[in-house]
């Protein structure tokens, strides 16, 4: 029985706002996509006196219609199939030549309609040019502007991709790490159930022979206590009065066999009863203070103190010191303190404080918890 610190400090529950933007994102695209086309008309909204041409916003919706098939090529294709299979020059290639086809055709397009120049326009598009060569400086220097911000199209694309990737990568091994959890506490939980009864029916086995009605008297006290073990800690959570009252129930059950120079104390009590706990945290540390703190011939004690206050509860148990041998020793000590740190790992991470070992002559465990909240 040895001291066997694991001391955790709670830290704040992660947010779940990463998880609903991924199952939504549609919701995202279609809104920044309509705040997008209808940006011209809140532009010209906040100024008097002036108006928005339809010739001038077809060619806005030529332009964003451009950038959402460089967007949506690298979003849906490009990444998935060249990116995130290292074919990073095919990639760049590919790119290269979508940027350049998009801003031909753009600019084509843009020929093909009237040169039509309202208020909006006249701000931010310089002079027609006067000459062929001026024409010509025009051309490139609109095409190169295009090209530019497709180039800054496709990054975005390719940077909401890998951040939707790697998120949907993160839920996925969160899910599996959960599976995983889950199953190894269900089998903890079923390690947990036999080892109690093999506990509890070794007590009532070894007053069968000096009192038939003790251990009649035990029989009934263990039905209860099974019922709780096989049905009511099947949930992964139980209300803390149910959780302590088997504990109480428990307690009890053993008083029936012990010998008049032992002396149990017990102090048990919930600010909340109604709180939730996972089932059969305090158990192992019962039992293991019933077998090694009593002795058939020397004065023996207990203590166990359990209590809530808020969101934390703590089991301080105290009692004296009489350790069984380990070859003869078949209750399977071990087992319910190693099942024990297992399970508070997986349910309380970073939750909970459990310490155990001998302190002079007595022996004390302290497990603390704080208690996730509703």
């Amino acid at each position: 029985m040895e001291k066997t610190p694991h001391i955790d400090t709670p830290i704040p529950s992660e947010r779940t706002g990463s998880l609903f933007l991924l199952r939504h994102s549609w919701l995202i695209h279609v809104l920044v996509w309509a705040i997008f086309f209808s940006f011209p008309f809140v532009m010209i909204s906040t100024r008097t006196h002036q108006t928005i041409s339809w010739d001038t916003y077809l060619r806005f919706t030529i332009g964003l219609v451009a950038m959402m098939v460089v967007f949506y090529a690298n979003y849906s294709f490009l990444v998935e199939h060249f990116l995130f299979k290292k074919k990073i020059w095919g990639f760049l290639l590919y790119n290269l030549l979508l940027i350049t086809v998009v801003s031909l055709l753009m600019h084509l397009a843009m020929e093909m309609l009237p040169h039509s120049i309202d208020a909006m326009q006249a701000e931010r598009i310089p002079p027609p040019p006067r000459n062929r060569v001026e024409q010509g400086f025009w051309n490139m220097r609109m095409l190169f502007g295009n090209m530019t911000r497709f180039v800054f199209t496709a990054m975005l694309g390719t940077l909401f991709q890998v951040t939707r990737s790697w998120y949907r990568v993160e839920a996925a091994r969160k899910e599996l790490e959960q599976n995983r959890t889950q199953a190894e506490l269900q089998n903890l939980k079923s390690q947990l159930n036999p080892h109690f009864l093999f506990n509890t029916l070794n007590n009532i086995y070894s007053q069968i022979a000096f009192s038939p009605e003790k251990a009649q008297e035990s029989v009934h006290e263990l039905s209860r206590l099974l019922r709780y073990v096989m049905y009511d800690s099947s949930q992964p959570f139980v209300a803390l009065e149910s959780e302590l009252a088997f504990v109480h129930n428990y307690v009890e059950l053993m008083r029936i066999r012990l010998p008049e120079h032992v002396e149990v104390k017990t102090f048990i009590e919930a600010d909340t009863p109604q709180a939730k706990i996972a089932p059969l945290l305090f158990i192992s540390l019962v039992e293991n203070a019933f077998k090694h703190g009593v002795s058939n011939s020397h004065p023996s004690f207990i203590g166990i103190n359990i209590h809530q206050v808020g969101d934390e509860i703590t089991c301080t148990i105290i009692n004296s010191y009489y350790p069984k041998e380990t070859d003869k020793d078949k209750s399977g000590s071990g087992i319910g303190l190693s099942n024990l740190r297992k399970r508070l790992t997986l349910l309380y991470p970073h939750s909970h404080t459990f310490t155990y070992g001998k302190e002079g002559d007595n022996y004390r465990a302290y497990l603390s918890i704080t208690l996730h909240r509703n």
